[in-house]
């Protein structure tokens, strides 16, 4: 029974929390255009069962998957994490219970629970950095970072709950949690990762490693200043941070898109999903400096609604986040299953190759329509500026990008479940393992 609860584990069940969290938003975005928006503790159930039952736990199962061989020290420690796996997902239920419920003690009781599933997740990695006789990989030390913003983010978030933030300051609060959490913990998490696993994808070297080693430096220095603008409501230092961040994300996408075009890999549907995301993540930086300046008169040039900070938000939550997770799990679900199904290496190469043409399958529709359902946001948001919202463009646009987003969803869905009930084809016993 412990073999459930190994990484793979923490990265479908995220998946499933991050389905069942894009159709509610889905069911938001519809009633936002039509007029009769639902109430907003629903929002909330929205936002925290995708960033904490989805993202973070798969984050989560994404560390526990690539710390020990970062460090060597595979072999010393067990693969198995039921205590963190309900730790997590309880955290998870309990804060949506909260939010559901308006009862602020189990919001931060639910808060409480994720900090100590990552918490743990700090110590072991800290006990094997102790052990290993590596030094810690810089990817490792981003990670340490990206933690140690999850922390100061979730306990800001729980004291934002239980009403121990002064509420002069609660907007600046809300601000300041929601870019640790995004910027700090989930951005640097997937920046660090990224560094390893595209060349994995793409079979080839990284382009540039000073770059990267120059981008470790600028991501965590810009979200500090960013969130010490947003503290100090100061719009000077949080573009001087957003300028930095927009020089940071460049220089990242940059490293990418080269390495990219040095291989001679085909592409895949991990590469293309990843390569998007990149692109994603650049014009979502961008998007939030041009926010800034915005309001940088006495008056906003460009008034801003519930829409377009909708489409603002969902660049960085679709386009990058959700295309980012598409496809690492593109590359590691039929790895890690033929790892797990065919303990001979020999024999394991024909059921990989199964696996990963099943996530293949269909990837233009797929990426396209994830793609197209996320500008799609863009295009109502703008539509917004001039039109009714009751208009027959406004309508249409919000039911296309429905259909859009709700497709690419539904087909990734099914690749994955085809992917996990396709077993391996029997082999003749030959007395070899």
């Amino acid at each position: 029974m412990t073999a459930f609860y190994r990484p793979l584990t923490f990265l479908l069940t995220g998946c499933a929390w991050l389905m069942l969290s894009s159709l509610l938003g889905l069911a938001l975005l519809i009633g936002l255009v039509r007029g009769s928006g639902l109430p907003p503790w629903i929002r909330l159930v929205h936002v925290h069962a995708a960033l904490v039952g989805g993202v973070a736990q798969m984050i989560m199962g994404a560390m526990l998957s690539f710390i020990p061989p970062l460090l060597m020290t595979g072999h010393k420690r067990r693969d198995s994490h039921p205590v963190l796996f309900w730790l997590v997902n309880a955290g998870a239920l309990g804060v949506i219970a909260g939010f559901a419920l308006q009862i602020p003690a189990v919001i931060g009781g639910g808060g409480l629970l994720v900090l100590a599933a990552f918490t743990g997740v700090a110590r072991d990695a800290w006990r094997q950095s102790r052990q290993s006789l590596n030094a810690p990989p810089l990817n490792l030390l981003f990670y340490a970072v990206a933690i140690a913003a999850l922390v100061a983010g979730l306990l800001l978030g729980i004291g934002m709950a239980v009403r121990l933030v002064d509420p002069s300051w609660y907007g600046h609060a809300r601000l300041v949690h929601l870019h640790l959490n995004l910027l700090g913990f989930v951005t640097l998490t997937i920046v660090g990762t990224m560094h390893n696993l595209l060349p994995t994808v793409l079979q080839q070297p990284l382009y540039s490693p000073r770059s990267a080693r120059l981008v470790f430096v600028l991501l965590p220095v810009s979200v500090v200043i960013l969130v010490t603008g947003f503290a100090l409501s100061s719009l000077t230092i949080e573009l001087v941070a957003g300028a930095l961040l927009l020089t940071g994300t460049v220089l990242y996408a940059f490293n990418l898109f080269a390495t990219w075009r040095r291989s001679t890999h085909e592409g895949n549907a991990a590469s293309d999903h990843l390569l998007v995301a990149t692109f994603f993540l650049v014009l979502a930086v961008i998007m939030g400096l041009l926010v800034g300046v915005n309001y940088t008169g006495e008056a906003p040039l460009m008034p801003m609604g519930t829409l377009h900070l909708v489409a603002y938000t969902h660049l960085a939550l679709i386009g990058f986040v959700l295309q980012t997770i598409f496809g690492a799990l593109s590359h590691l679900v039929p790895i890690t299953l033929a790892v797990s199904r065919v303990p001979n290496t020999k024999k394991r190469s024909p059921y990989l190759a199964r696996l990963s043409r099943i996530m293949d399958r269909w990837r233009f529709v797929q990426i396209t329509s994830l793609s197209l359902g996320t500008m799609g946001l863009a295009v109502i948001a703008s539509l917004a500026w001039t039109t009714p919202l009751g208009s027959p463009a406004i309508q249409t646009s919000a039911w296309a990008t429905f259909g859009l987003l709700l497709a690419a969803i539904t087909l990734f869905a099914l690749k994955l479940t085809w992917a996990l009930h396709t077993r391996p084809e029997s082999q003749p016993t030959d007395g070899t393992r």
